[in-house]
């Protein structure tokens, strides 16, 4: 029965060609916008989660203050100062830690032949390189041992390696920082970079090394990166844990600031998941309008067809057969206007490749930018979408076909 209906129904399209195919490029054009949408989307979201990729997603960054409220008999006004006692203690209570590291940094003169510039420079443990979510371009980053011996050795970013060494090959040269001689082992890969900040200028030292610039007892902050799904809660933590040794009220944002990018990075995944439903319901609306078009065309197409389908009941057929005919017809053409609309969005998603965002107020932020993403579930849910069109926009038709009353049907002209 099935091969008699879509052959009957190939009949039908192939009578009306010209109105099927204008019908299917509706199809195809609404089911393309909705590809294309959902895309937009999905790269978007993409977009934001290499934008937070580029500085680390579960990092944690502490920061000394001043105190705010009054707590353990000292006035409110307190200087909070951070030592590698600290760094201890949080490492101690908050298991959740995967690396952690100090950070004492200053600006410093950096010196190589006559060129001469100021630029910041950083001292941490070798670690940092997990923590902050460095790339090494050349070279290696210093490790254990460096730190150990207090090597005067240094890892330089990218632009400081053009601006110093003019392209040339900057390894096993030596620069010196305030006066003093440093090798350069390691050269990082550029990193996005927004508006005049200094990112790839900066200069890592071991931290034992960076004593020899600036005394590193007291942290000027503590990074740290954690893999636990509660995030919200390290917050709250770190204050508890800071709070003993420190002597201030564990609720004083003031007296130590934390930072979490995980927070941020959720604020933007509800901005995108917004996103996509706006871009799903505007393409759902263009699809619609597809849809109606197909309904009319139907409803045109019963009209036609009265005394055909007088002919058929007469002869016995049963309403279910006369729905079925209809409804086979509109998903046909529901069907190949979907895969047209598809490799149309494929066409489209390829040929324009990205969508300017992030580059265009940051440095080597190519990777922050649009790029329409069609995936998977992208073309499940434009599927659903399509098909939940393509049906009740056949549905009304084949209703009123299969209702028809024969004898009517027969008069009609």
């Amino acid at each position: 029965m099935f091969r008699d209906l879509f052959r009957e129904a190939y009949a039908a399209m192939r009578h009306n060609r010209r109105r099927t195919a204008l019908t299917m490029l509706g199809m195809a054009w609404g089911i393309a916008t909705v590809v294309m949408l959902l895309a937009y989307g999905d790269g978007f979201g993409q977009a934001c989660a290499n934008i937070f990729a580029n500085f680390g997603t579960k990092l944690v960054i502490v920061v000394p203050g001043r105190t705010s409220m009054q707590a353990g008999g000292q006035k409110s006004g307190i200087l909070i100062r951070f030592t590698q006692e600290d760094v201890e203690t949080l490492t101690t209570n908050l298991p959740q830690i995967t690396h952690i590291t100090p950070e004492v940094s200053k600006e410093a003169s950096i010196q190589y032949d006559t060129r001469v510039f100021t630029w910041t420079v950083t001292g941490n443990y070798p670690n940092v390189i997990d923590v902050r979510a460095l790339k090494l371009g050349q070279g290696r980053f210093y490790n254990a041992e460096d730190e150990i011996q207090r090597a005067r050795v240094a890892v330089i970013g990218s632009e400081a390696r053009e601006k110093l060494f003019s392209g040339r090959n900057a390894l096993g040269e030596r620069i010196r920082v305030n006066g003093l001689s440093f090798e350069v082992i390691g050269v990082l890969r550029a990193k996005m970079q927004e508006g005049n900040d200094d990112i790839n200028r900066v200069v890592y030292l071991p931290f034992s090394t960076m004593a020899d610039l600036k005394d590193t007892h007291y942290l000027d902050s503590i990074w740290f990166t954690y893999q636990t799904p509660e995030y919200e809660r390290l917050e709250q933590a770190v204050r508890s844990i800071l709070a003993v040794p420190h002597k201030f009220n564990q609720t004083d944002r003031q007296a130590v600031r934390v930072f979490n990018l995980m927070m941020q990075v959720h604020q933007f995944e509800i901005i995108t998941l917004g996103l996509k439903i706006l871009m799903g319901f505007i393409g759902t609306l263009t699809l619609g309008i597809g849809g109606v078009g197909l309904m009319n065309i139907m409803l045109v197409s019963v009209t036609q067809r009265t005394r055909e389908i007088g002919v058929q009941k007469a002869l016995g057929a049963q309403r279910r057969y006369i729905l079925l005919q209809f409804l086979a017809e509109a998903l046909t053409i529901t069907f190949i206007g979907g895969v047209l609309g598809v490799v149309l969005a494929y066409a489209v998603a390829l040929s324009v490749g990205r969508l300017t965002l992030y580059s265009a107020f940051a440095k080597n932020g190519e990777a922050g930018d649009i790029r329409l993403i069609i995936a998977p579930g992208t073309l499940v849910a434009s599927t659903l979408i399509l098909g939940a069109v393509g049906l009740i926009s056949g549905m009304v038709p084949a209703f009123r076909a299969s209702r028809l009353d024969p004898i009517e049907a027969l008069r009609h002209e």
